[in-house]
């Protein structure tokens, strides 16, 4: 069957893995830069990143990866992409970038989202978009609109940024129906391109790419791109999606009921259901599935939390902390509560949980005489699953059911503390498995391809590798503590 690459672009490091079709052993992988790229932040709420330096981690990992393996590129069968979600990327028509994307956490659009919410009419934005147009992609071209019309009238193409990685690969400029609802560009009646959004923002159809199946060909390496890769020209390029979609599918999360958790610079919890569900609020955020058909409906319903391993890394660097299992085994010597000191998580830009309010991350319930460094780990790690928690009882509220999580062994999922808090908060047992974002998107393009008879055999031998299950003995100490927290977060709300 060949071999699969597989590339994750975050915010914070590229993630490139090879994998074997056939076995879906992982042959080799490689995260770069060795430090987190940069987030430009010209003004508070901002951030931004060049697209250029996106490709050239890929094109570094994608080498560190031949040097590991020496690996024949005739063998590459595919090539699947994940991609941080809702960024903007704009180019002219020699696919030149016109200015730095603005990436998913920038919250300068979001009075344009409530603008659009009011003029266009919450029922109407609710039962076609299922969200408000809010944050997203779509509100952050009309600011380029508003604020930029020099660079906006330069514009050839919009596009996510796994777009763009593709692109760059393959020279051609496409979207997924998945990428569409990311940005708040779909029509969940209508099944298309929302004209609601793009009638109301002033947005021209040119400016949209051509839309593609997340699983097909959807491009073919050029002979530029393959000389800076060193893979070979003609690879098929058969798959692309967000990074939690993708997430959930690296999971193996495809059908209602089931649930994918992540918990690295965001935290999200992605749920699968059959109809098409939205909190009346937006709160929480409903999605195309990568396998969403119109006879066969799939959708992801959403929560995310910014400010999530983003605070477990500022706590690492300023608390003088050498690495994470130093942090979990300090954080451990403090009682579940921390006893009561609380930290509000939100440092991270606007929270759609907290409907799109900015309301930074905050400490309370200090005091000198009782809390050292151990409770402040473990009250940041606690105020995570607080924070992911509450943003569950809104999904509750929208339908959906939370009672078996997967997640991969990354991140916060690495420490036992976070692990257990989760499981026993949520009420929910875990499942934690060795895959990621980059051997998700290897797996999706196995599947784009044709590789697997259907994405059952795509997933064969993927097991869990452990599963964490409630505390019972700690629930009512947990369940005081979340208490304590939301009162505390009810208060910065008022």
């Amino acid at each position: 069957m060949g071999l699969l690459f597989g590339y994750d672009i975050g915010s914070s490091s590229i993630k490139a893995t090879l994998m074997e079709a056939e076995s879906g052993k992982v042959l080799a992988s490689a995260t770069v830069p060795d430090r987190e790229m940069e987030i430009i932040a010209k003004k508070p709420g901002w951030a931004e990143q060049h697209p250029q330096t996106w490709w050239e981690n890929v094109v570094t990992a994608t080498q560190k990866i031949k040097a590991q393996t020496n690996f024949a590129a005739t063998d590459v069968r595919a090539i699947g992409i994940s991609y941080q979600m809702h960024g903007l990327v704009i180019v002219d028509a020699k696919h030149e970038v016109l200015r730095p994307a603005i990436i998913w956490c920038d919250s300068r659009a979001v009075d344009i989202g409530k603008k659009a919410m009011k003029s266009i009419g919450e029922k109407k934005c609710l039962t076609h978009l299922l969200n408000s147009p809010g944050n997203f992609t779509a509100s952050k071209l009309k600011w380029v609109k508003d604020n930029e019309p020099k660079i906006y009238a330069k514009i050839y193409k919009m596009m996510l940024p796994g777009d763009y990685i593709a692109m760059k690969m393959t020279g051609e400029v496409k979207t997924t129906p998945s990428g569409l609802s990311e940005g708040i560009m779909w029509d969940f009646k209508e099944e298309g391109l929302s004209q609601i959004v793009c009638e109301e923002y002033g947005i021209s159809q040119n400016l949209v790419a051509e839309t593609v199946p997340t699983f097909s060909v959807q491009g073919h390496l050029t002979k530029e791109a393959a000389s800076e890769l060193g893979l070979k020209a003609g690879t098929i390029v058969s798959y692309r999606a967000g990074d939690q979609p993708n997430n959930a599918l690296s999971l193996n999360v495809l059908n209602p009921g089931e649930i994918a958790a992540t918990a690295g610079t965001s935290g999200v919890v992605y749920g699968i259901a059959a109809k098409a569900k939205y909190d009346a609020k937006s709160r929480v955020n409903t999605f195309v599935h990568v396998n969403h058909a119109a006879d066969k409906p799939r959708y992801g319903v959403l929560l995310c939390v910014n400010g999530t391993g983003i605070l477990n890394s500022w706590l690492k660097h300023n608390t003088g902390a050498i690495d994470y299992p130093e942090m979990n085994s300090l954080a451990e010597k403090a009682p579940v509560g921390s006893d009561g000191l609380v930290i509000l998580p939100y440092g991270n830009g606007a929270e759609r949980t907290l409907e799109n309010r900015n309301i930074n991350a905050s400490i309370h319930g200090l005091n000198f005489n009782i809390h050292n460094k151990s409770h402040l780990l473990r009250a940041g790690q606690e105020g995570i699953v607080f924070a992911l928690n509450y943003g569950l009882e809104i999904m509750r509220g929208a339908g959906v059911e939370v009672r078996t999580v997967r997640a991969g062994c990354a991140n916060m999922f690495l420490s036992p503390i976070f692990a257990e808090a989760f499981a026993t908060v949520t009420k929910s047992v875990v499942e934690l498995y060795n895959t990621d974002g980059s051997q998700g998107a290897a797996r999706g393009a196995g599947i784009g391809a044709g590789l697997y008879r259907d994405t059952k055999d795509a997933f064969a031998g993927l097991k869990p590798v452990s599963k964490i299950e409630p505390n019972k003995k700690l629930t009512a100490i947990y369940e005081n503590a979340y208490k304590r927290w939301f009162g505390v977060l009810k208060q910065q709300l008022q």
